[in-house]
């Protein structure tokens, strides 16, 4: 018993060889673009010699200090006053009670540490401090001063 064709009809079997192909497709746009599209405004953050964290993929909450002390969350500007409030009633923090915290490195340090006491207050038991990570140069190496 042979398995096939059978006789001179027309082929009733489904070709998924071009599908499988647009979906691998797809699959490579998705992973190329996905870390491409981080939510958050332009800030100027401060250096360290710290390693990159660990994230995972999911979304995360994100609160944005800019250099002329405005504070964005997400996207979205929101006034410093009120961070505590809107931070309550966030349900994204109420699950995770995690939040990124986006700082320029101009801004007094008051500031920062009034928007962290505020952030605390408005239910974030873990604040991450998000900066960009530079090599050591060879002088201070050399030295040992940072």
């Amino acid at each position: 018993m042979a398995f096939g064709r059978n006789g001179p009809g027309p082929m009733s079997e489904i070709n998924v060889t071009p599908m499988v192909d647009v979906m691998l497709v797809l699959l490579i746009i998705f992973m190329v673009t996905a870390p491409l599209l981080q939510q958050g405004v332009k800030v100027d953050l401060p250096n360290t010699d710290a390693p990159p964290m660990k994230v995972s993929a999911e979304e995360r909450l994100v609160l944005t200090l800019t250099k002329d002390g405005k504070a964005y969350l997400g996207k979205t500007e929101v006034p410093v006053d009120r961070i505590t409030e809107l931070l309550s009633t966030n349900e994204k923090l109420k699950i995770d009670k995690e939040l990124y915290l986006h700082a320029d490195q101009a801004l007094p340090y008051g500031l920062v540490v009034k928007v962290m006491a505020a952030a605390k207050a408005g239910g974030a038991d873990s604040l991450a401090m998000v900066t960009d990570p530079v090599a050591a140069s060879p002088e201070a190496a050399s030295t040992g001063s940072p």
